[in-house]
């Protein structure tokens, strides 16, 4: 993994917990969205867009031959997650996913590239369809390729 620099912690405490149990267990612990077996996720670690600052959100996980897929839904909201800006200042992030560290860069997909990736998500994740309901924006779908 190649980002370096000073990590700063969520403020949500259970993102907080959650990313720190994930890394200190390699993904054996912690690998799921809390109370959720099914809903696997990853840990994305991008450069804050403002402060530079290394951030490290839990993403569901959505791959397919070795490409990932971040999806910027914030469940819904009007508004982008705080990540989506992190992606598009510096695309270049580093994704766990178990014990599995590399280093992607991050782009936006659209058109018949973001509806498969889309299709790919709601399988593996289906409330993403009901937070598409829920706002007026298109839910930004980031594609990970390894660097």
């Amino acid at each position: 993994m190649t980002l370096t620099g000073e990590y700063e912690p969520s403020p949500e405490k259970w993102v907080r917990d959650q990313v720190e149990t994930y890394e200190a267990t390699n993904g054996a612990e912690a690998n799921t969205l809390p109370d959720h077996p099914e809903w696997p996720i990853v840990v994305i670690t991008s450069r804050g867009a403002k402060s530079g600052k290394l951030r490290k959100n839990p993403v569901m996980r959505v791959e397919k031959d070795g490409v990932y897929a971040a999806v910027a839904s914030k469940g819904g909201a009007p508004e982008h997650p705080a990540w989506y800006a992190n992606f598009v200042a510096h695309p270049e992030v580093d994704l766990q996913d178990g014990a599995e560290k590399h280093t992607y860069r991050a782009r936006v997909v659209e058109g018949d590239e973001r509806a498969e990736w889309w299709e790919r998500a709601v399988a593996v994740y289906s409330p993403y369809a009901e937070y598409a309901e829920k706002t007026d924006r298109e839910i930004p779908v980031f594609v990970l390729e390894r660097v």
